[in-house]
């Protein structure tokens, strides 16, 4: 299963990363131990909003810097609405 890309999602991929201290190598390293087939070039592609994701890589992003799904998804679709 993908998750379609949004603004906000590799927003929040890349500010979780910048917050690790985690260069894309490194991070992509740790998934790959987690059983990731993902590439540094596809990461990227992710974090520039240029390449959907995968859920089982979403999961392995959430056991490396240990927060709750929830991060990956600040401010995606709030809005004025009620």
């Amino acid at each position: 299963m993908m998750i379609l890309r949004s603004v906000g999602l590799n927003g929040n991929l890349l500010r979780l990363r910048k917050a690790s201290g985690l260069s894309q190598y490194e991070l992509v390293a740790q998934m790959q131990l987690l059983g990731s087939s993902m590439s540094r070039s596809t990461y990227a592609k992710i974090e520039r909003g240029e390449r959907n994701i995968k859920a089982t890589d979403l999961v392995c992003l959430k056991e490396i810097y240990d927060v709750d799904f929830s991060e990956f998804f600040k401010g995606i679709g709030t809005s004025d609405k009620e």
